[in-house]
Order: C-alpha cells, then structure tokens, then sequence
C-alpha cells in the first residue's frame, strides 16, 4: 500500500513537473501568433529564365502543388488575371509567364520566331529552370492553344490540364469569328468592312502606323466583341482603345494575322489539332462561358475527344468567365487540380 502511495505521489510530481511555466505557455502562445501570422502571407518570387536564348518573365506565389498558367493575346500579358486568379494562391503555387515578345519578356528582331512550337519550349524551359516537376498546366484563350501544344509534346511531365475558353482548330475559330462579325449591327457591319478593304495599317501619325485605326478597334474590340466578353459582370473599365495601345503587334500580326479581327491568317493557322486530341491522356478540365467569344460547341467537341475530360460551362459568363464568375471559376480549377481536400484548405485558409 505504501509503495502505490509512493508511486502515485510520484507520478503527480512528474506531471505538475511536465506542466507548461507561465513563460513557457507566453513563449508557445507568440510562436503560434508569430506561425499564423507567417502563414497568413504570400512572398512573391519574380525573375527571368534564359529559356533557347530568349528572356521569359515568370511571377510566382502560393502553396502546393504548382500550377502553371499561360494567358492570351497571343501578345497580351499574365496581368489580365490578376488580381482573379488570387484566390487558387490557398492551394497552389501560382506560376505565370509572359510569353516570348509579349509583356516583360524579351522582345525578338525575327518576328519569325513568334511561334507556338517556339512558346512551348519557352514553357518547358521555365519548367526545368524553376525545378517544378509535374505541373497543372492552364491555358486560356490563345495559352489553351499553347497549353494543348504542350500537353501533345510533354504529357510525361504534366499532372493536370485546364483548357478555359480556347480552341483546337483555327479553322473553326474563323468559323466563330465570322458568326460573331456578322451580328453586328448592319452599320457598325458596314463600317467595319470598309476599313477592311481599305487595310488596317500604315495609317494615321507615325505613333499610329504600327496598330489599328482607334475607330476600328471600337468596332472590333467594342461593337464585335464585347457582347462575348463578359456577361454577369462586365468590366466597367474595359476600353477597346487599352486593346489597341497594349497588344505586342509585330507578334500579334506574325500569329494572327493583319486582316482584321475576324480572321486567323498568320501563323496560328498551323493550329489543327482536334485529330490529335484523343492522344490527351492527362486528366482535362475544359472550362467555357456560356456565350464565349470561343464558341461554346468547340468546348463540347474537345470534351468529346479527349477521353475522361470533364467540361464546365459556366453560366452567365463571356470569354473572361473568371471575371464573371470569379468564385465558380477557381472552384472549379482548385477542386480539379488538387481534389476535394483543396475546398477544405481554402476554407481553413479563410477563417
């Protein structure tokens, strides 16, 4: 009975012993404050790689698993995501490039060289330089023209793939493109056509030569192209004329052409790939607007020919559908690249 005592009595010292001191449990609260005070913040990490002797600008922050994102143009810049896109920062490690000739990246002498084939090096070689491994790759617009190049060439080195709002055949795209000319109202239509005819460049002050005439790009831009922009929520501070005055023309004109808006006739001609999307092995989501200025019926047939994809289309919504539907949208992303467990992550993320 004494020995039990004397155990027990023990045992109460050890424990009392084993209690946290008023500093120590001081010292544990500030390191847990000091912890989630650190994970409440996203460090940017900004650079360029040397990718086939050409300078890519790459931007990337985040958690996880990474997932690499090309945008579209071709000629614009990773900026018309932001700051959309913030949210997929809980459960990934955001990486976005501006491609060759386009935004921060280097500019080339040889427009020749503004090609998809060429871009899809570029993407695999920021790949390699940043040591990321298997990638979620999404493309939109023009990048999901990339994204589908890359995927054909280097399926061994991608986990995921998200095509938003882009095509597989430029050919179906003209087809689009000329639907979408044609509801124009009729002198808008007319307006259009004659500055056409007349050709598109070389007019104007010397500071104006080089792009569109600023009535044509409102034609274009605003009359033809808006109405597939957006739906729920369109930008108030969308300007056709910011169109004109930010694209990278000499690449735009080398990719797509210098006809007009309404028809793909540069190099981007080359992109017909709907026979080669059964090849798709990787896990796709196809994501659209449903009334996207890349025709919702381009969609259901990449959905139909890649084997197991999954294709949402999202109500309400035009080509930038993250900006109408910003919360559906990266849902739909989050969710796929990562499973369910992403959801709970963002919600934790949040309190």
């Amino acid at each position: 009975m004494r020995k039990r005592a004397v155990v027990l009595i023990a045992s109460l010292v050890i424990a009392i012993c084993a209690l946290p001191s008023p500093e120590q449990s001081l010292l544990s609260a500030q390191t847990r404050k000091r912890a989630a005070a650190a994970a409440a913040v996203y460090p940017i990490q900004e650079g360029y790689v040397d990718a086939n002797g050409v300078l890519i600008y790459y931007t990337s922050f985040g958690r996880g698993e990474p997932l690499v994102v090309v945008h579209g143009g071709p000629g614009a810049s990773h900026d018309y995501f932001l700051p959309y896109l913030l949210p997929l920062a809980r459960t990934n490690r955001l990486v976005f490039i501006d491609e060759r000739g386009s935004g921060r990246s280097e500019k080339l002498e040889d427009v020749k060289q503004y090609t998809v084939e060429n871009m899809v090096a570029d993407l695999e070689a920021v790949r390699v330089a940043l040591d990321l491994g298997k990638i979620s790759l999404l493309g939109h617009s023009y990048g999901g023209v990339l994204a589908e190049a890359y995927a054909l060439k280097y399926p061994e080195h991608l986990s995921h793939l998200v095509l938003a709002s882009t095509f597989a055949s430029t050919k179906e795209m003209n087809q689009v493109l000329q639907r979408i000319k044609n509801r124009m109202p009729p002198d808008k239509l007319a307006l259009t056509n004659a500055f056409e005819k007349a050709g598109l460049f070389g007019k104007g002050a010397a500071w104006e030569r080089g792009r569109y005439p600023s009535q044509y790009a409102t034609l274009a831009w605003g009359d033809g192209y808006f109405p597939r922009l957006y739906g729920a929520r369109p930008d108030p501070n969308y300007d056709p004329q910011a169109q004109n005055t930010s694209t990278a023309w000499d690449l735009y004109r080398e990719m797509w052409g210098s006809h007009g808006e309404f028809v793909i006739d540069g190099n981007l001609t080359s992109v017909e790939y709907v026979d080669k999307l059964p090849t798709i092995k990787v896990p796709t989501l196809i994501l659209v607007g449903d009334h996207d200025e890349c025709d919702p019926s381009m969609s259901k047939e990449m959905n139909a020919k890649i084997k197991g994809s999954k294709l949402v289309i999202l109500p309400n919504s035009g080509h930038m559908a993250f900006v109408d539907q910003p919360n559906l949208w990266n849902k739909s992303v989050a969710e796929f690249v990562n499973g369910s467990a992403s959801t709970a992550a963002a919600k934790r993320s949040q309190k």
